[in-house]
C-alpha cells in the first residue's frame, strides 16, 4: 500500500525500533505530503523537529530511515478484518491496525477465510492466516495509556488472534466502496515467497 511503512525508526547500531518496545512513538502521526513525502506530525521526514521527535519518544541515537523492502513488516504486508468481528470485539479499531476493514460481513464469518481470496476492486489478496495479536493492542490510539486487560480480551475470546494476515496477490486500484468477492479454498495458506 502506497505510504505503508515507507520510514522506519532505528537505533545507532541501525536495528529497527517499534513502538512494541517504545510505545511513545505511537503518539507520533505519520501521513504522505501532496509530493507523496512521508510527513511525521505535518513536518517532512528528514526535518530536524521531527528527529528531535523521535529520539524523544524512542530514545537516544535513534533516527528515521527511508524503509527496507525486507524488513518492513513482521508477518505479512496487510491485515483484514470485518465490520463483524470488530463489531464483536467491541474496541476501537485503531488499536489493530487494520490496512482493509471489509463492510457487511455478519459476526466472525472472516475466521473461517484462512486460505482463501478476496477480490477488491481490482486487486486480489491473498488470505493466509489469523493475526496472533500483541502489545499494541493495549494501547490507547489517543492517549497511549496502557490497558492490558484488552489483550486479554482478545486471549479470552479469540484464541489471541484477531485478524488476518495477507498479501497483494495481483496489484490493483482499491477504493473505500469497492465491491468484495470472497474466493474461497484457493490455497492461500502457504507464505508467499
Amino acid at each position: 500500500m502506497e505510504g505503508d511503512r515507507v520510514v522506519q525508526v532505528v537505533d545507532a547500531l541501525g536495528a529497527i525500533v517499534t513502538s512494541r518496545n517504545r510505545p511513545r512513538l505511537l503518539g507520533l502521526h505519520a501521513a504522505l505530503g501532496p509530493d507523496g513525502e512521508p510527513l511525521v506530525d505535518g513536518r517532512r521526514w528528514t526535518d530536524d523537529a521531527v528527529a528531535a521527535a523521535v529520539a524523544s519518544a524512542a530514545g537516544r541515537g535513534t533516527r528515521l530511515r527511508r524503509g527496507d523492502e525486507d524488513e518492513r513488516f513482521d508477518i505479512l504486508p496487510l491485515l483484514v478484518t470485518t465490520d463483524g468481528a470488530l463489531d464483536a470485539l467491541g474496541r476501537d479499531v485503531r488499536r489493530l491496525r487494520p490496512n482493509i476493514v471489509i463492510g457487511g460481513v455478519e459476526g466472525l464469518a472472516e475466521r473461517s477465510w484462512e486460505g482463501a481470496f478476496l477480490r477488491v476492486g481490482e486487486a486480489v489478496i491473498g488470505l493466509h492466516s489469523l493475526r496472533g495479536r500483541c502489545i499494541m493492542t493495549t494501547y490507547d490510539p489517543d492517549t497511549l495509556e496502557h490497558d492490558p486487560e484488552v489483550l486479554r480480551d482478545i486471549g479470552r475470546r479469540f484464541g489471541g488472534r484477531f485478524g488476518l494476515n495477507a498479501w497483494v496477490e495481483r496489484p490493483g486500484p482499491v477504493a473505500v466502496g469497492d465491491p468484495v468477492e470472497l474466493i474461497e479454498n484457493a490455497g492461500a495458506q502457504r507464505r508467499p515467497a
